[in-house]
């Protein structure tokens, strides 16, 4: 498929060949009769030639008028691209009759009604939110993901020596230093547990998240982020005390 521009192009290449052959047949056909006209004439010659006079004449008068109408057309054109806004303008409904205002407007509402009908309804793709619920439009996997750096930033907070995260590094011997920190269930797991788990089945599993995995994993990222948070805010305590002690006189 040829593009615009090309398009353009040969439109305009075929409109200046179409032009050069008319001229050129043309001026054979003037020179063809002028010169009959001479070798018809009892003078065989231009003077006094009233035959060869009248064809030059109509030749002219022909290419006058034809001259007139493609500078006329040329000027029609050009005016009417003047009359042309160019600057932008919103229509608004007395720039147009009631008959076509009515018309767009229920046009458009129809347009509308078209687009909220063909949208899908109770769609369900593995992997993601089910429509209706406070997990619409989430990516299980990605916004597990996205977890692990919002909590290693925060392990660094309380502990500044924590290790830098690697790519591909288990939660569980990653996060070790955290494990004191964490409350165990009755069956003595701690969420970095789950955690682990669920961030291993995101990376490394070839099905998708289900929605009770991707729950079990975000609950156990809550809950480190909650003992974190409390740890952070227990130390700010502290230093604050500790300032207020150092201030206090003697």
């Amino acid at each position: 498929m040829l593009s615009p521009r090309v398009l353009r192009t040969l439109s305009e290449a075929t409109y200046v060949f179409l032009v050069l052959i008319t001229v050129v047949a043309t001026g054979l056909s003037c020179a063809a009769l002028l010169s009959q006209a001479v070798r018809t004439s009892p003078a065989q010659s231009w003077t006094n030639n009233f035959n060869t006079l009248m064809i030059g004449a109509s030749y002219i008068v022909v290419f006058a008028v034809s001259l007139s109408f493609c500078i006329k057309r040329r000027v029609a054109v050009r005016l009417k691209l003047q009359r042309i806004s160019k600057t932008y303008r919103t229509i608004g409904r007395d720039d147009l009759h009631d008959t076509v205002h009515k018309y767009v407007s229920q046009e458009f509402i129809r347009a509308c009604l078209i687009s909220y009908e063909s949208l899908p309804k109770n769609v369900y793709h593995e992997g993601w939110g089910r429509p209706g619920t406070k997990y619409s439009g989430i990516q299980f996997r990605g916004a597990l993901l996205d977890t692990i750096p919002h909590i290693d930033g925060l392990a660094h907070v309380v502990i500044p020596l924590h290790p830098k995260l690697k790519p591909h590094a288990r939660m569980l011997h990653h996060f070790r230093f955290l494990n004191p920190l964490l409350s165990k269930d009755e069956d003595g797991i701690s969420p970095l547990h789950y955690y682990d788990s669920a961030i291993q089945l995101a990376r490394n599993s070839a099905r998708v998240l289900t929605e009770e995995e991707f729950e079990i994993g975000m609950n156990a990222a809550y809950q480190i982020e909650k003992s974190l948070n409390d740890c952070r805010l227990e130390m700010l305590e502290s230093d604050s005390a500790t300032q207020l002690n150092d201030q206090s006189p003697k």
